[in-house]
């Protein structure tokens, strides 16, 4: 069964509703569900979880591969980033989450929204959201890292936002050796141009990508485009 919208919205339409209507959260919850044809969230989220695209997009990867996922504000970059983390730990592998931009509790109401209970992986899965995140800081990081550990990096536009740090395509050069070098897979985070028109083109791609500073984006393996619940992928 489709979904009228990702699971993500139909999650903030909950809680607006659980706000509007004074009800509590888990009442709003299974009303969306009942809506899309399901008896309860719980099952909803558990069939949402079983067509995920992050599955997919996971058999495509390899140890080694840098993986762009790019979309305007609001279209579930972070979430899709966060399943991909998800289905990664599903099969056993670590995952790490650098961020600049959320706190804990931030993404811990994330893994909520698509359904995941964050404990049931709190033995794979690591937060860090230092201010001194850069390719010198995730490289130390990652320093101990097993092979197929998959770390998500939000989001490219930031690393290089400090002076001292080197310049964007400096570090993401470096990235790519060191995830090539230690077999890891690294998931980067994008911002795409507001000049992007969704009613000129479905997706946007890579000359979509905002770049306030150079960067080769043949440097990334493959590319995942997202808009309006739908998702795009494609190999460089």
């Amino acid at each position: 069964m489709r979904l009228s919208a990702p699971v993500y919205h139909l999650k903030r339409q909950a809680r607006l509703l659980s706000r509007k209507e004074n009800v509590p959260l888990h009442e709003a919850l299974d009303r969306m569900a009942f809506k899309e044809g399901f008896g309860s969230w719980s099952l909803l989220a558990a069939k949402a979880a079983e067509a995920a695209p992050a599955g997919r997009l996971l058999a495509q990867l390899i140890p080694g591969d840098m993986v762009l996922v790019a979309a305007r504000p609001g279209q579930g970059k972070s979430l899709m980033s966060l399943e991909l983390a998800v289905a990664a730990m599903k099969q056993g592998s670590r995952a790490v989450f650098f961020t600049l931009e959320y706190m804990h509790a931030d993404i811990l109401d994330r893994f909520r929204d698509i359904g995941v209970d964050p404990a049931v992986f709190d033995h794979l899965f690591e937060f860090d959201n230092s201010d001194a995140i850069s390719a010198t800081y995730i490289v130390e990081a990652l320093g101990s890292a097993p092979r197929g550990t998959l770390a998500v990096i939000d989001y490219l536009q930031l690393l290089d936002q400090k002076r001292e740090d080197p310049e964007l395509m400096v570090q993401i050069r470096a990235l790519r050796s060191f995830a090539r070098e230690r077999g890891l897979v690294l998931v980067f985070i994008s911002q795409v141009d507001r000049s992007y028109d969704a009613s000129r083109k479905p997706f946007p791609d890579l000359d979509d990508v905002r770049l306030p500073n150079p960067l080769d984006l043949s440097l990334f393996d493959k590319m995942c485009f997202l808009n309006k619940g739908e998702i795009r992928f494609q190999s460089a």
